[in-house]
């Protein structure tokens, strides 16, 4: 099994089997007239396509944000895994519709040797490149190998049901069911779709929540929350207000402290020296972050505007 020691390396391995993969899938299904082979081997040429934009997205993620992305370009991380994710379905419910015109017009004849030759090395190559980069996950906190490790599951899912139909197929001859080996194929094609299909809704819709800003799940938040609050657990707080997003890797955190008026402020070192417990505390718990750390005596400075209220009202900002 190929060792992955860094990210680079495991997107590496990911682009180097969907090519191979596609380019032996495309030829197979073109010699043995297989539409689930030509669905496997167009998705992974499609994929490594992909694979090549997620190189210049991984160099990206890594630079400090600037001018023109004054936050980062974490989003470009999930916006790739969105576009993957769509890929995927879209692929799928052509190959869906590809196969019931097949089985409205009487199936379609395979060179079935061929085909469980494919189905073999398919299986081997996507269920090796699966595992390594599940244990790769292990040491590498990384959402684009994440997206990849659960493409490549999918795939070895799909090898597998291939190989297995496919060999089940001179068994039906042996029992004579002639009728029904044109409509293995078609048949197939339907089945694996239906049961993967969730992986790329659940890869996109995961991105696209990311990209609207929304607060990531409670395996994060809470996490993170209960840090801020037992950093900032020796202050009079009236409040703590927290807010997070994370797009792609790294966790954007502000923190608006509410401090009662009667604060013995020494000075913006104390603050200072406050921010940084906040920042330790919360990167303890999630490495990639970005902490702002906000004090004020007025809640009206920390506490969400309601869109039905409008404005605050010009007595609310009197201290």
């Amino acid at each position: 099994m190929p060792l992955i020691k860094t990210e680079l390396g495991g997107l590496r391995l990911s682009a180097a089997a969907a090519l191979t993969v596609g380019i032996v899938g495309v030829s197979f299904a073109l010699l043995s007239n297989s539409q689930a082979i030509l669905l496997d081997g167009l998705f992974n040429l499609c994929y490594f396509a992909t694979t090549l934009v997620t190189f210049k997205v991984l160099r990206m993620v890594h630079r400090p944000d600037d001018d023109q992305y004054p936050f980062g370009y974490g989003y470009f991380e999930s916006l790739v895994n969105a576009g993957k994710g769509l890929l995927i379905l879209g692929i799928s419910v052509i190959a869906l519709f590809d196969s019931l015109a097949a089985l409205l017009t009487g199936g379609r004849a395979i060179a079935v040797g061929l085909a469980v030759g494919y189905a073999m090395f398919a299986t081997f190559t996507c269920t090796l490149t699966a595992l390594s980069l599940h244990f790769a996950r292990k040491r590498i906190d990384s959402p684009l190998l994440q997206a990849d490790c659960e493409n490549w599951v999918v795939n070895s899912i799909i090898s597998a049901a291939v190989l297995l139909t496919f060999c089940l197929v001179p068994l039906i001859e042996a029992l004579e069911w002639d009728m029904a080996v044109p409509y293995v194929d078609p048949v197939l094609v339907g089945f694996v779709v239906l049961v993967c299909i969730g992986v790329p809704i659940r890869m996109a819709g995961r991105a696209f929540t990311e990209l609207l800003n929304k607060t990531p799940p409670d395996s994060v938040a809470k996490p993170v929350t209960h840090a801020i609050e037992k950093a900032l657990a020796g202050l009079p707080t009236e409040r703590i207000y927290t807010r997070m997003v994370r797009p792609g890797r790294t966790l954007y955190v502000i923190v608006h402290v509410v401090l009662n008026k009667r604060f013995p402020l020494e000075g913006l070192e104390q603050l200072d020296r406050i921010r940084h417990d906040v920042d330790a505390a919360v990167r303890n718990v999630h490495a990639h972050t970005v902490v702002d750390v906000l004090f004020t005596a007025h809640e009206r400075w920390a506490a969400p505007i309601a869109p039905s209220n409008g404005a605050y009202r010009t007595n609310d900002m009197a201290p």
